[in-house]
Parts: structure tokens; sequence; C-alpha cells
């Protein structure tokens, strides 16, 4: 298991785990990750340009309303279709659980042209 500290000078650090302490205070056990895939129906698109449009768009306003990582994580070459990856961290299942479907109902509400035609969320 490698851990990475973030240091203002020299950016991104590897931490060795020898140098810590082996103490249950440095296991993370109270951090949940949801990650959630949708994949989305474009109808009316005719164009990689347009989809990356739409798609850029989206992530960046969802990034910014809801304070989550995000990514299209498939289906690139294909214009009507588009596999957003969304992720989140908490100590609260249930946080993790009503951010994910507050996103998803955003989207609809936001997008109406776009249609969700999968969706599959794990908490890790």
């Amino acid at each position: 298991m490698y851990i990475y500290q973030r240091n203002p000078i020299i950016g991104l650090a590897l931490l060795s785990t020898n140098l810590l302490p082996k103490s249950p205070a440095n296991i993370m056990s109270d951090a949940k990750i949801a990650y959630c895939e949708l994949e989305f129906y474009l109808p009316g698109v005719v164009s990689l340009k347009q989809k990356r449009g739409i798609i850029k768009s989206m992530l960046k306003r969802m990034q910014n309303k809801f304070n989550i990582a995000n990514a299209e994580v498939g289906a690139n070459d294909s214009h009507q279709t588009a596999i957003v990856g969304i992720t989140t961290v908490s100590n609260s299942t249930q946080h993790l659980h009503k951010t994910i479907q507050n996103v998803i109902k955003w989207v609809e509400a936001t997008y109406p042209d776009t249609y969700i035609t999968n969706q599959s969320t794990e908490i890790l």
C-alpha cells in the first residue's frame, strides 16, 4: 500500500508505509467511497465535437455544484453514447447515497435532452 501526501514545495510525495507508526489511527476505517457510472443516450448529436461540448459542460457544472470528481470513462468514439464516472468520499454511507442521487436528479433536470440508459453505484 502506498500513501501519498501533498507537499506545497515538491508537489505530490510518496510516503513509505514503513515510516508511519503501525497503529489503528493511521487506517482510514471511517472513509467511504462512492462510485457511480452513468450511461447516457444523446439523441440528435451528430458529431463527436458536439458530444464533447455537452459532456464537458455537464462534467464541469457537476463538479462546481456538488464538489465531486468525474470523468468520461467510456464510449469515447460513439457520438450518441457517453459513459460518465462520478466519485465522492465521505464518512457516511447515507451522505454518499444522497449525493449520488442529487447528482442524478440534477442531470435529469438540467439536461432533459440526455437520457440515462444505465446506472450502477458502488460503495467501497
